[in-house]
Formats: structure tokens, C-alpha cells, sequence
């Protein structure tokens, strides 16, 4: 082989070479060609927040809005109502670590951080009905359906969700703030280790701090979730361990058994083993109601059906 050969030989293998490296250096950037959006942070609340009897208070409360570019986005979305008796907020797994699994699987994930009543009830149902209205009203530009967005609550948050579902309104229409004219119903619920009721089976801090320590009767029925189920509720699906102690099973299966017998659609997740939080929201149990939830939004055609 003469010398002309072998450069033109050593040439071609320098140039497979570059190629190559070219590729490997371009393929992440191709990968992350369309990085997620960076989460959008609402003030729901622009300037006065209602506390109840027409009276309002500044208030900032934050929806962090997890969304997705159009490619990759189902049209669905969640309110996230993360747990703390109603006494704090776990914002961490049962917020923004919700919010990251839902992304994904195509789904928008919003953190509300809704307001701590101490023990006045109006706050929170205030701020996830306003939740609900803001994702509806610009759900355009999140990427949103807005016949496709639900609440979903842990523990106390979980509570939330549940009122969220049974207390709702179709918005007003002659309202002078265009977010008030939208519907705050949720199109379904996923209600996680939930507080249902208010009555006997309370759990008590719960209660204590949404109701205040000697709530009316009044009150302690309207915030008992299990009895305000009606023939048009937004579908459910509930997961609960056995062994939960801090707030036993029979708080999901009351909510179950009442959608049940007003002929609404809804699915009971009984888990074996995991207390309350699931383990501390990992392993097998925390998978498994992910998984099933999943599954049934995908029958619900909330999203696209799994295989």
C-alpha cells in the first residue's frame, strides 16, 4: 500500500471518528431539546382574599404550576392539596413530589399552598375553589383541557379534596372578575390516606383546627364529606392502608360506600399493610395506588388509556 493510500485509508477512519464523537456530543442536547417548562408561580389572590361573611384580608396564597410543552402534555391536570392536619402543609412528597410524578405521565401538577384556618373553615375551601377556577380559566396556556382537571389531597389535604368535590358552584356569571365566572367542580378526585368526616370518627386535630374545639352541629355536618356526596359528584378513586391508626380506613370507605349509593362512579384502593403516609411514601404501597390511580384516569379517558 503506498503512502497516497494509507493517508486517504487514515483519513476516512479520522473522519468516522469526529462523526461519531459529533453524535455523542449532540445527543444530549437533541434529548433536552425541549426542556419542561419552569413552573409557573400564581398569587390566586391578586389583593383581597374572603374569610368569610363578605369579609376579606390580603392574602397571598401561592399555586405552583407544574405544566407541560404541548408535545408531552395529556390535557390533564391535578390541584395538589398536600396533608398537616390542617395545621401545616407537607409541600415536599405530597406536594411537589406529586406534581413531578404526574409530570411524568403527561399530566400538570399544581401545588396549592392553601391558607390554615385555625378554625375558620371558610380559608381553605375558599382557596381550592379559587385553585380550581384559575386552572380552568387559563388552562390554554398550560396546556390544559379544561374539562379535564381534578383535585387530588393526602391525609387532611385529602379532606380538602373531598369538600372540594361536594361543595362547588358553576361559577357567576355576572361576576366582575372574569376567574369567578368559572366553574370550581373538579372533574374527578383522588383522595389519598383522606379525613372525611367531621362526626365521630373525626380525626381530631383535623377537626380542631379546620372547626374550631366546639364546632356547631351545623358545621360538623356540612364538613363530613361522606354526607354531602349528591348525584352529581365528581368521580372518585381513594386509597387507604389497613393499618392506617392515625386515620382509619373507614374515613375512604364511608366516601366510597356514599358514592356508591348515589350511583356515582368511584374505586376503593384497600392497601394490605403502609400506616398513614404509606411507609413515609415510598415502596411498594405508595406504587401501587400511583399505578391503579393511573389506570383508572386512563378509563375515565381523563388520559390516555394504559395497555
Amino acid at each position: 500500500m503506498d503512502c497516497v493510500e494509507w493517508s486517504l485509508r487514515s483519513l476516512a477512519r479520522f473522519s468516522s471518528a469526529v462523526l461519531a464523537l459529533t453524535a455523542v456530543w449532540m445527543a444530549p442536547s437533541l434529548v433536552h431539546a425541549a426542556p419542561p417548562p419552569k413552573p409557573e408561580v400564581v398569587s390566586l389572590w391578586p389583593d383581597q382574599a374572603p374569610v368569610g361573611d363578605g369579609k376579606t384580608e390580603p392574602a397571598k396564597v401561592p399555586l405552583t404550576v407544574h405544566f407541560l410543552p404541548k408535545e408531552r402534555a395529556t390535557g390533564a391536570a391535578m390541584i395538589i392539596c398536600p396533608g398537616g392536619g390542617y395545621g401545616g402543609r407537607v409541600v415536599g412528597p405530597e406536594g411537589h413530589g406529586i406534581a413531578e410524578w404526574l409530570n411524568r405521565n403527561g399530566i400538570a401538577g399544581c401545588v396549592l399552598e392553601y391558607r390554615l384556618p385555625h378554625g375558620n373553615c371558610t380559608l381553605p375551601l375558599a382557596d381550592a375553589q379559587r385553585a380550581i377556577r384559575t386552572v380552568r380559566a387559563r388552562a390554554k396556556s398550560w396546556n390544559i383541557e379544561p374539562d379535564r382537571i381534578g383535585i387530588i389531597g393526602f391525609s387532611a389535604g385529602g379532606h380538602l379534596a373531598s369538600t372540594a368535590g361536594t361543595h362547588y358552584d358553576r361559577g357567576n356569571p355576572d361576576a366582575a372578575d372574569p376567574i369567578e365566572r368559572v366553574s370550581c367542580r373538579p372533574d374527578f378526585m383522588i383522595l389519598v390516606y383522606p379525613v372525611i368526616t367531621m362526626g365521630e370518627k373525626t380525626h381530631r386535630g383535623s377537626r380542631d383546627n379546620l372547626l374550631g374545639k366546639n364546632p356547631s352541629a351545623e358545621l360538623i355536618e356540612k364538613f363530613s364529606n361522606e354526607r354531602q356526596v349528591t348525584a352529581d359528584t365528581p368521580p372518585a378513586y381513594l386509597a387507604h392502608a389497613q393499618d392506617d391508626r392515625l386515620v382509619p380506613p373507614a374515613h375512604s370507605l364511608a366516601f366510597y360506600e356514599a358514592m356508591k349509593a348515589n350511583n356515582r362512579t368511584a374505586e376503593y384502593l384497600s392497601l394490605p399493610e403502609g400506616g398513614h403516609g404509606l411507609n413515609g411514601y415510598h415502596g411498594p404501597m405508595w406504587d401501587r395506588w400511583q399505578t391503579r390511580s393511573l389506570e383508572w384516569l386512563g378509563r375515565l379517558k381523563m388520559i390516555p388509556e394504559r395497555k
